[in-house]
């Protein structure tokens, strides 16, 4: 039943992927290049002299701060909600008015909400204006700048928080499918809320965070539309990049273009493999 599917999903990515390592090899009958060489890669390491060695290092150490900054800030908030729903009662929960908002944020797409993200924090934006309007800057140009700015906070903060929810619904999915033996057996024990979270909790969603977290990673480390929106012109991430070279006017540039493509869809399919086996491997257990 999931062959036709399966069919056009495979055929159309077999064929792009085709696509790009034949053209990040060189072959670009369009100039008349037919020769499958590695000189787009070759122009990629450092010393090589050509703009795509100035800016791919650059561009690679930018994606994985950027990839990695936001999704320990994702976990790290997706463990914060279930601690505060611990502290609570010892069954793990969101709690209340949580699921809400976080249904709120996964409703918008990830273009929208960093729209909507760039109007909320911008120097020009709605929170840099309330705060020139209480007093607490003398101008809205005061207000630090966390949009388009070379640490890339903006998109730190942007995917954050649409990771975060994506986080805590596998953590609760985690923990209501676990039996209640294990809170049971620590109550009976004599072990704390704080107990249970670290000696019962924690090493029972881990599994689960670690994998949502690679595959997190893996989807921001290619990602493109938010880091073009809220991005700076240098230090870009490898998406952003790759297509700026593809789209040069010089078609030569086209592959290295490709040649960044293909490296960053092969670090992210690296990544999504790891994730995939830790699954595998946390559902072969439980089996």
């Amino acid at each position: 039943m999931l062959a036709p599917a399966l069919v056009i999903v495979g055929g159309l990515f077999g064929a792009s992927l085709w696509y790009s390592v034949l053209k990040s090899l060189g072959y670009l009958p369009f100039i008349g290049q037919f020769q499958i060489t590695l000189e787009a890669y070759r122009n990629l390491l450092p010393g090589s002299g050509t703009p795509a060695s100035r800016e791919f290092l650059p561009a690679l150490g930018f994606t994985l701060w950027v990839s990695g900054a936001a999704t320990l800030l994702a976990a790290a908030g997706a463990l914060g909600v279930v601690v505060v729903g611990l502290g609570r009662t010892r069954a793990p929960h969101a709690p209340r008015g949580i699921v809400p908002l976080l249904n709120l944020t996964l409703a918008f797409p990830h273009l929208v909400w960093a729209v909507a993200i760039a109007l909320l924090l911008a120097q020009s934006g709605v929170l840099a204006r309330v705060l020139f309007q209480l007093g607490l800057i003398a101008t809205p140009a005061d207000f630090p700048v966390l949009i388009r700015d070379p640490y890339g906070i903006g998109i730190i903060i942007s995917y954050t928080t649409k990771l975060i929810p994506f986080l805590l619904l596998m953590l609760l999915a985690t923990l209501h499918a676990q039996t209640d033996d294990y809170a049971a057996a620590a109550a009976t024990l004599g072990a704390s809320r704080w107990q249970t979270l670290r000696y019962v909790t924690l090493p029972l969603v881990l599994p689960a965070l670690t994998a949502g977290m690679l595959l997190g990673f893996a989807f921001v480390f290619g990602a493109y539309e938010v880091p073009a929106l809220l991005g700076v012109q240098f230090p870009r991430m490898l998406a952003v990049l790759a297509l700026d070279f593809f789209r040069n006017a010089d078609l030569r540039s086209r592959a290295e273009g490709m040649a960044i493509s293909v490296l960053t869809g092969a670090i992210v399919l690296l990544v999504a493999a790891v994730a995939y086996a830790l699954t595998a491997r946390r559902t072969a257990g439980h089996g």
